[in-house]
């Protein structure tokens, strides 16, 4: 199915600058549509001369007049007469008479649009002519503000070329408008705008003042100012910018008017009370800061519990003890560095990347002597994997990479572990691959042997059978060595 990018793309009219121009156009033409009460589509030429609909936006502020999606769709007729003839003369045009759109009267007109002089399509406004037989002061000033935005596509001025938008809380048509006039002063305000400046605590009338003055009238002496207030109160610019005050957070964002000489005539200030979702966003990054203390806190606790367990290894004087105390103290930091993880981000998430090299360098350097050199390779990611999972899968290889180093490479100074992960959706595969001294070493009744009591081997099977609802097979290396396949179901990557 044909969609925007790709009928842009596929023009070969159209150079890189020209297919970034008409997705500025598509990203920020809802405003019009908004403000005017109508319909927009982008008509393009085709390769072989046809004219084809490649966007299309419905109004959010009335009931749309298309209600089938038009992108793909050739025009055809007196409509791909008019686009013709809008390209060709590189003005304004629009049909001498209404046209019926099932049984809705439309007003069609056609802007081309226009980038250095070169002309890439035209817009059509398809204005629903029930929607003019009534209208107010606020449809009025909307339609008439709408319209000038319009004007400026032909004339290469809208979209904007150098619009600072961070749009964190993007103000819409219907959140309220103020219209300002070339000097600033406010010509009209909206209903909703008028209660957003309510909420910040102005009461005077705002028609005939400067916006910069009601503006900085709330601001008091210490309040921090983001560098685009004065320019979005002065309507100088196509910025956006907050304002606080009493309480009250007011997002807002000015769209400048120019004429067909580039000389700024105006602008229409865009307003949005936004006071409910700043006080959850910060809620949110509260909650952020404390589940990430958390987590640095048990990361803390443990590393003191491996801290107590290496205080009473060393002090047992029976080898058997202090090899079992030292299994738990490496188990006790696998679990912290996966805590360490979890405390650096704002989510239950961790690069288990990572995570796991700096867990398996940290379990080699405990498995080996100093003569020994173990080397870790890698094939695959395992990408962001939440808690619940990337805690019981880093004991998991961490057992699997201990058990290689301590069984596989007795005796030996130089030995490789190669690690293979293959991940789909919730699906893990991961292989575990050693040249070591060979797989009925390494091996007991189908699981990893394991030192000691053989919790390793409990660790392994319990996490991947009953956790992960997975399998894990053991088989000899085809080069010598073991080959360990584990097949596991991530369970919170569902």
């Amino acid at each position: 199915m044909a969609d925007f990018s790709h009928l842009v793309a596929d023009n070969p009219d159209f150079d890189d600058v020209d297919r970034e121009w008409l997705h500025h156009l598509v990203a920020d033409w809802q405003v019009i549509a908004d403000l005017s009460f109508a319909d927009l589509m982008l008509v393009l030429p085709s390769p072989s001369g046809e004219f084809v609909v490649a966007g299309q936006c419905r109004p959010s502020t009335v009931m749309s007049v298309r209600f089938d999606d038009m992108v793909g769709t050739v025009v055809e007729g007196e409509d791909a007469r008019a686009i013709s003839k809008t390209m060709s003369e590189q003005r304004i045009s629009r049909l001498d008479h209404y046209r019926a759109v099932g049984n809705t009267t439309v007003c069609d007109v056609y802007a081309p649009v226009r980038r250095n002089g070169k002309v890439l399509g035209v817009v059509v406004r398809e204005t629903n002519m029930a929607t003019r037989m009534l209208n107010g002061r606020f449809e009025s000033e909307s339609i008439a503000a709408g319209k000038k935005l319009f004007e400026m596509i032909p004339a290469g001025t809208f979209p904007y070329h150098d619009a600072i938008l961070n749009q964190r809380h993007n103000a819409r048509v219907s959140d309220g408008f103020i219209v300002l006039s070339e000097d600033g002063v406010v010509e009209y305000a909206s209903p909703n705008a008028i209660s957003c400046f309510r909420r910040l605590g102005s009461v005077e009338v705002m028609e005939g003042k400067y916006l910069s003055e009601i503006g900085t009238s709330l601001i008091h002496e210490n309040d921090i100012l983001p560098e685009t207030l004065p320019l979005v109160l002065a309507g100088k610019a196509a910025v956006d910018s907050e304002i606080n005050a009493d309480r009250s957070t007011v997002s807002m964002r000015s769209l400048p008017f120019y004429d067909d000489h580039g000389r700024r005539t105006g602008a229409v200030v865009l307003c949005r009370d936004v006071t409910e979702l700043c006080r959850r966003e910060k809620e949110l990054e509260t909650k952020d800061v404390a589940i990430a203390e958390i987590h640095h806190r048990v990361k803390n606790n443990l590393q003191a519990v491996s801290a107590l367990l290496r205080l009473q290894a060393r002090r047992t004087k029976s080898p058997e003890v202090k090899a079992e105390l030292e299994e738990a103290m490496r188990r006790v930091e696998t679990i912290a560095v996966v805590h360490e993880g979890l405390s650096q981000t704002a989510d239950e998430i961790v690069d288990f990347d990572k995570v796991i090299s700096d867990l398996l360098r940290m379990s080699v350097d405990l498995a080996t002597s100093k003569e020994q050199h173990i080397h870790i390779s890698y094939l695959g990611k395992f990408g962001m994997m939440p808690a619940q999972d990337a805690t019981p899968l880093s004991l998991v290889l961490t057992e699997l990479v201990t058990n290689a180093v301590e069984h596989g490479f007795q005796g030996r100074t130089e030995g490789n572990v190669w690690i293979s992960v293959g991940r789909g959706g919730n699906n893990l595969n991961v292989v575990v691959e050693d040249d070591g001294i060979g797989y009925t070493s390494e091996s007991d009744q189908g699981m990893a042997r394991s030192s000691g009591s053989g919790l390793g081997t409990q660790i392994i099977n319990t996490f991947v059978t009953n956790d992960f609802g997975g399998s894990v097979r053991w088989e000899p290396r085809r080069d010598g060595g073991t080959r360990v396949v584990l097949d596991m179901k991530l369970r919170a990557a569902q």
